[in-house]
């Protein structure tokens, strides 16, 4: 008796613990599909988030360009950008491009940039870019300007979509299309934002020296040009320094003979002579600037000829290179 009653103890005891066990393992699984309403929220606010970031990359915006319009979807990861101006606004955006032309002069990268392009593919020059190079890296958007690339559109824009600025020096607009295609705005207002100032502040400390006209001239091997208003005009207009009063019309002039010497004459003449390009422009230079007429001009009278970076001064054509260029002037009009 005593045995079986024992045994009926022991297996009421044993039956007991199980259902005790089975409670709290019921209870943790019933926690982890009930979380606490904080923790609920949360994930539905991640949960949130995430949709919303795939909706914005789903997003197909249309963008109007000087070839008719892009279709481009959400955020271009891929970009490759087709003159100097366009790989210059894309870096200012802080979006390396894939690939780009080379430039001009110290190739493959100008220096004021090379750090930032390590990596970039080289696919060919501006006027000629090569296609396979482009098809290769599989663009989710190319930059590109009418002046140079309007005959190779249809082509480029069957590789990816393609947008295009009219010309390939009027950065603000390269700056803007480059922005809207690339889904950048707050970077380029930014930028805008400090422009602004940065222009703004030389004007007012400039005063009555903001009548000081001023010349820009490029010695070539066979004639010497006046820039009217090309890229170092642009950024020059925005800081309120104007050209001498002949020089209003075309982009830039060509002058042929010496006699035309006084038609550079200014306050202060800006000189952006390349001088390591072996191609004859140094001995032009030269050779115009030991005559008399050259002698005879105020610039060159008042010791106000400042020899400029070319690169920076045309050759980069982009926003990075106008606010180092606005930078060179405040050092030759000595504002601080």
């Amino acid at each position: 008796m005593w045995h079986a009653k024992h045994a009926l103890f022991t297996l009421a005891t044993f039956l007991l613990l199980m259902f005790v066990i089975a409670g709290c393992a019921s209870s943790e699984q019933g926690g982890a599909a009930n979380p606490p309403k904080q923790e609920v929220a949360q994930e539905q606010a991640t949960a949130g988030n995430q949709e919303k970031q795939g909706t914005a990359e789903e997003q197909v915006r249309v963008v109007q360009h000087a070839m008719g319009s892009a279709e481009i979807k959400g955020t271009p990861q891929k970009v490759v950008t087709l003159y100097q101006s366009a790989t210059d606004a894309a870096l200012l955006l802080q979006v390396k491009p894939v690939g780009a032309v080379e430039s001009i002069v110290e190739k493959p990268w100008y220096l004021y940039i090379r750090e930032q392009m390590e990596g970039v593919t080289n696919v060919g020059a501006e006027t000629q870019p090569n296609l396979e190079e482009i098809i290769a890296l599989q663009p989710d958007l190319i930059i590109a300007t009418k002046s140079r690339h309007e005959k190779i559109y249809d082509q480029l824009s069957a590789i990816a979509p393609t947008v295009v600025e009219e010309d390939h020096y009027h950065w603000k607009a390269t700056l803007s299309l480059a922005a809207n295609a690339l889904n950048k705005e707050e970077e380029e207002k930014a930028f805008m934002a400090e422009w602004d100032k940065k222009t703004a502040t030389f004007k007012e400390k400039m005063g009555d020296q903001l009548n000081t006209q001023v010349s820009i001239v490029d010695f070539r091997a066979d004639h010497t040009r006046i820039f009217y208003k090309t890229f170092p005009n642009l950024v020059l207009d925005d800081l309120g320094l104007s050209s001498a009063p002949d020089q209003n019309s075309d982009d830039f002039v060509k002058l042929t003979t010496k006699e035309t010497i006084p038609q550079m004459d200014a306050d202060v003449i800006f000189d952006m002579t390349s001088m390591d390009r072996d191609d004859g422009r140094v001995d032009t230079r030269k050779d115009w600037t030991s005559h008399q007429l050259w002698k005879n001009l105020r610039a060159v009278k008042n010791n106000r000829v400042y020899q400029v970076d070319p690169v920076i001064w045309t050759n980069g054509s982009g926003p990075i290179a106008a606010m180092k260029m606005v930078d060179d002037v405040y050092t030759y009009f000595e504002v601080k």
